[in-house]
C-alpha cells in the first residue's frame, strides 16, 4: 500500500504547526521553548542516556546539577531554533538581516567566498547551522549542501524550497558524487556537516579527547580539488534570531605543509576547530546525537 496519503497528512500537519509558530511572537516562542525543554529534560527524559554519555565524555567534571542544566539549555535551544527557522523567511531579508545577525569579520568572509576557487565549508550540529546557509545566500553567496533525502517526499520538497529560497541548494547524500565533482570543478561552495559518526571505516580522530569516527569525504573534497577548507558556525549571542555567523579558520591546500596535507591530518584539524567552537557555547551543541560510536579498529584488536 502506498505511503503517499499518510506522508501528505503528515506534511499538512507540519505546515499547520509551522503556521501556528509563525503567528506567535518570537518572545512567546522562547517561553514555549523553555516549557518544552522542561518536558523533554525532566518529565519525558528524552535521549537521557545518550546525552549523559556524551556529556561525560566531553565534560567529565560536571556535577549532576550542571549536567541537568546543560541538558535543559540544549533542549531550549533546539526548540527555539525550530521556531527561528519558521520565522526566518519573514524576518531575515536582504534589507533586514543586519538587525538580527552579526557577521564576524565580514570582509574576511567575503574575501574567502569571492575567490575564484572551489570552497568546502564544514560546520557541526551546533548553533543554527540552517541559518548560516540562509544568511550566506542573503549575502549573495550560494552554497550546495549535502544532506540525506527525507523519507517524506512532500516534506523534503517543502524544506528544500525554504533552503533554496536564498541560494542554499541541496544534494542527496547518496548518488551525488558526480554532481559534487562537477560543482567543485566549476568553483562552487560545498557545505557539509562534519561531526557525524562514519562507522568503523571512517577516519578516527580525537573529538573532545576521545577518538570519533569521522567522514573522510570532507578532507578528500578539499585536497582533491585544491579547495580551501573553511570551518564555519552560527552561534546564538542573544535573544531569538540573534546570531553571530563567521568562519573559525581556513586551511588552504596550497599553503599547508606536506605533513598537514593528508586526509587524517586535515580531518583532525577541522575536528579540533569544531571542538573549539562548541566549547564557547556547549549548550548549543546537539548532545542528543551519538557522536562517539564504537572503538577504532586498532583498539579493538589490542583489546582482543
Amino acid at each position: 500500500m502506498s505511503r503517499l496519503p499518510l506522508d501528505y497528512l503528515v506534511y499538512l500537519a507540519v505546515r499547520v504547526a509551522v503556521c501556528c509558530v509563525q503567528a506567535i511572537p518570537l518572545s512567546a516562542c522562547r517561553r514555549a521553548a523553555g516549557a518544552l525543554a522542561t518536558l523533554c529534560c525532566d518529565v519525558l527524559r528524552l535521549r537521557r542516556e545518550v546525552i549523559e554519555d556524551n556529556l561525560a565524555i566531553a565534560y567529565p567534571t560536571l556535577s549532576p546539577a550542571e549536567r541537568r542544566r546543560m541538558t535543559w539549555r540544549m533542549w531550549e535551544h533546539l526548540f527555539l531554533m525550530v521556531a527561528e527557522i519558521a520565522h526566518a523567511p519573514r524576518k531575515l531579508r536582504r534589507s533586514t538581516w543586519r538587525r538580527y545577525v552579526r557577521v564576524r569579520d565580514l570582509e574576511g568572509v567575503v574575501t574567502a567566498l569571492v575567490a575564484r576557487r572551489p570552497k568546502v565549508i564544514v560546520a557541526g550540529h551546533y548553533g543554527n547551522f540552517e541559518l548560516s546557509g540562509y544568511v550566506l545566500g542573503l549575502l549573495g553567496f550560494p552554497t550546495f549542501t549535502v544532506a540525506r533525502t527525507l523519507d517524506n517526499p512532500f516534506l523534503d520538497r517543502w524544506i528544500n524550497g525554504f533552503r533554496s529560497a536564498t541560494g542554499q541548494f541541496m544534494l542527496p547524500k547518496h548518488g551525488s558524487s558526480a554532481d559534487i565533482d562537477r560543482l567543485l570543478e566549476a568553483g562552487a561552495s560545498l557545505a557539509v556537516l562534519g561531526d557525524q559518526a562514519a562507522g568503523p571505516k571512517g577516519c578516527w580522530v580525537d573529538f573532545f579527547g576521545r577518538p570519533a569516527s569521522t567522514h573522510k569525504a570532507v578532507a578528500v573534497f578539499a585536497l582533491a580539488n585544491d579547495a580551501p577548507l573553511v570551518v564555519g558556525y552560527a552561534r546564538r549571542i542573544g535573544g531569538p534570531l540573534e546570531y553571530e555567523v563567521g568562519f573559525e579558520a581556513i586551511a588552504d591546500p596550497r599553503t599547508l605543509p606536506a605533513s598537514q596535507a593528508t586526509v587524517p591530518a586535515l580531518t583532525l584539524w577541522y575536528s579540533q576547530q569544531l571542538e573549539a567552537i562548541v566549547r564557547r557555547a556547549p549548550e548549543q551543541y546537539w548532545w542528543v546525537h551519538r557522536r562517539w560510536k564504537g572503538e577504532p579498529p586498532r583498539a579493538k584488536r589490542k583489546a582482543a
